[in-house]
């Protein structure tokens, strides 16, 4: 058995996926999600933008749920989608989604993030071409760094927000609380949001907690942990159950993958 025992805090759903997982690895994971996912009410812009996907050389995917819901936008306005049309998704298991449905779909081999996306030499193939437009599928509020890099290399770039994150209902101390009934001795958040959030619900406890092993998906996040005043983070390269045990695997006696 790992010595492991870590606080879980992806969208439920997800969170229970990954305590499954580790539980095969001898690791014990504890949920608590910090993430609550919810649809947006369609818009006419996202009405108009779905009916003319055709005019894009690309589109983006940022996480599964911009895939599951966005899939369902094309399965009511394109029942045959725009032929030619490459789709890219952040991570693996969004583009397991994509290609699942029967999309040409790319992802990146390793990185979870923007900045492995934009260095996917089939994203630059897809958007080297005459008038490059590129849809963007995220949560409300995203990260627009992607956007903004793509636009420097002067492709036309919009966004579509599908859903918004919300901390769900806790009640005063129960993240404190869980760490401490449960023994757990590492914390993982898969984004900048599930880390603003946990240090929301933390509140006054955060000094404390910010001294335990931190695990984080990119660079990006470690840097905005360790801002946050966290002193011991390790950024696993990825958002994937495969990239966290990877990390788990480096630490002494953690998990033995034989």
């Amino acid at each position: 058995m790992s010595p492991w025992r870590l606080l879980l805090t992806r969208p439920a759903e997800d969170c229970a996926a990954l305590a499954q997982t580790l539980a095969e690895w001898g690791i014990f994971g504890h949920c608590l999600p910090l993430l609550e996912i919810e649809a947006l009410t369609e818009t006419p812009e996202q009405r108009t933008l779905f009916l003319e996907l055709d005019r894009y050389s690309a589109v983006v995917v940022v996480s599964k749920p911009a895939a599951r819901l966005g899939l369902e936008l094309l399965d009511r306005y394109w029942p045959l989608p725009p032929a030619r049309q490459h789709w890219f998704a952040v991570g693996a298991a969004t583009g397991a989604l994509l290609e699942g449905y029967g999309l040409d779909a790319s992802w990146p081999s390793a990185g979870d993030d923007s900045e492995a996306l934009l260095a996917l030499p089939e994203l630059q193939q897809a958007v080297d071409q005459p008038n490059p437009r590129v849809l963007i599928l995220r949560g409300e509020g995203g990260r627009d760094w992607l956007g903004e890099r793509l636009r420097e290399q002067g492709v036309a770039v919009d966004y579509l927000s599908l859903y918004r994150r919300r901390l769900p209902a806790y009640p005063p101390g129960a993240l404190v609380a869980a760490v401490r009934d449960q023994a757990l001795n590492g914390l993982v958040v898969s984004s900048g949001e599930g880390l603003a959030h946990l240090r929301q619900l933390a509140a006054a406890d955060w000094p404390a907690l910010a001294r335990l092993p931190l695990f984080v998906p990119s660079p990006r996040v470690a840097a905005l942990a360790r801002e946050a005043g966290a002193e011991d983070v390790r950024d696993c390269r990825g958002a994937s159950a495969a990239a966290l045990l990877e990390r788990l695997a480096a630490e002494p006696g953690a998990v033995d993958r034989r």
